[in-house]
């Protein structure tokens, strides 16, 4: 009893207050951001160009003079300064690319949102009509309880029969049982909901009536406009197009680096050149003899193939993921409409009703315990398909990326 009282003490949430904090305190979300920030300093090194070399000649030792470190004006120092030159659209290629993988990243954190999303909806629905069949299991185990309190002393007494206690016990150990596994169950979606909120108390969900509503209107299957909105919205699917459009960049990027670049520089020496004081142009530049990175161009252009098949085969994918997300939802609307209109107040006046008449003793324990185990498997089937018609609806508008509902 101080547990439940305790429970009913908590602060109820709703999803959107869930999904508020789960923003801002999602460790998940926040390392993932960290990838993003990562990929925006790599574009900011990409436009960075190499440093210039200088580099200084000191005379050592001069046997004409029989001076050490000779460098004054009869003496000998050469200084130089280098500086390296792209060529080939080198640069430009690796800005692009870099720009092109931060681009990526920031796909790959929204689709780390989309899928922690569904698993929060997913959790905090799961928690609330678990909760909703244990409130009646609960309230069910509380009325055997004292019926078995009661026809204990009574059969001690030699008032009924010791089988009647032995069948309310009976009652009582499977809904103690059928108990423990929705306990189980809820146990481990309130941890999911704990970590995606970074949150150490126990969160109590609330479901308006308006809120589940919503997941029974009427969506027409219209494949060809779901795949469209999933192309357009869906980060995992543009991810899949952005890869192609690094690797073909990467395939650009690997050919210009099989372009020489020119160093170009200048020198001043002072006594070792033709004429003194001399200064000097440098340039230089490597012959692409032995290395023209053709095995890298290679392995980027298969790269760059092996991502439009991939591309291919996740557009295959989407189609069959759509169409099994639809059907699941509307089998769990339709299930639900059909069982729909037995599920109102009468529900619960016959309940009472039936407690009422069995402790005027108008019905036989039989058909009281008969009641009381269709009534709690009734009860929980109905926030089963509530439950899967919720799940299923979250399903779609995740397949697709959109709030259908």
């Amino acid at each position: 009893m101080a547990m439940n009282q305790m429970v009913l003490a908590q602060k109820t949430v709703t999803l959107e207050d869930c999904e508020s904090q789960f923003l801002k305190n999602n460790l998940f979300l926040l390392a993932s951001h960290y990838n993003v920030d990562a990929s925006k300093a790599l574009t900011i090194q990409a436009r960075i160009w190499d440093n210039p070399v200088i580099s200084a000649e000191l005379n050592a030792y001069n046997p004409d003079r029989d001076k050490y470190f000779d460098i004054g004006k009869q003496g000998q120092k050469v200084f130089g300064i280098e500086q390296l030159i792209y060529l080939g659209g080198k640069k430009r290629n690796e800005i692009k690319l870099a720009k092109t993988n931060e681009q990526l990243a920031e796909l790959e954190f929204n689709d780390l949102l989309r899928t922690l999303k569904l698993q929060l909806r997913k959790s905090f629905y799961t928690v609330y009509y678990n909760s909703k069949s244990l409130e009646t299991t609960d309230k069910q185990l509380a009325h055997i309880e004292d019926l078995i309190n009661s026809y204990s002393v009574q059969a001690q007494k030699g008032n009924i029969p010791l089988r009647d206690v032995v069948r309310l016990q009976s009652l009582y150990l499977n809904f103690k049982n059928e108990r423990m596994e929705v306990v189980n169950n809820n146990i481990e979606e309130q941890a999911n909901l704990k970590l995606l909120l970074n949150s150490t108390e126990e969160i109590v969900p609330n479901v308006s009536k308006d809120e589940f509503s919503k997941y029974l209107k009427t969506i027409d299957f219209n494949l060809k406009s779901f795949e469209n909105e999933a192309i357009a919205n869906r980060p995992d699917y543009l991810a899949k197009q952005k890869e192609i459009d690094a690797n073909e960049l990467n395939v650009k990027w690997q050919k210009s680096l099989s372009v020489p670049d020119i160093t170009l520089g200048a020198k001043y020496d002072q006594r070792s050149g033709a004429f003194n004081n001399e200064a000097n142009l440098t340039v230089g530049i490597p012959l692409p003899l032995w290395n023209q990175n053709k095995g890298n161009i290679k392995y980027a252009k298969t790269i760059l193939e092996q991502s439009k098949i991939e591309k291919q085969n996740f557009e295959l994918q989407l189609q069959t993921e759509i169409t099994s997300a639809w059907n699941k939802w509307d089998e769990s609307r339709k299930n639900y409409v059909l069982i729909k209109p037995t599920v109102n107040s009468d529900f619960e006046a016959v309940y009472n009703g039936i407690v009422t008449n069995f402790q005027k003793r108008n019905i036989s324990l039989l058909e009281f315990t008969d009641f009381m185990e269709s009534y709690n498997q009734a009860n929980i089937q109905v926030n089963e398909l509530k439950k899967k018609l919720a799940l299923s609806a979250e399903e779609l508008n995740n397949t697709i990326n959109k709030d259908l509902f």
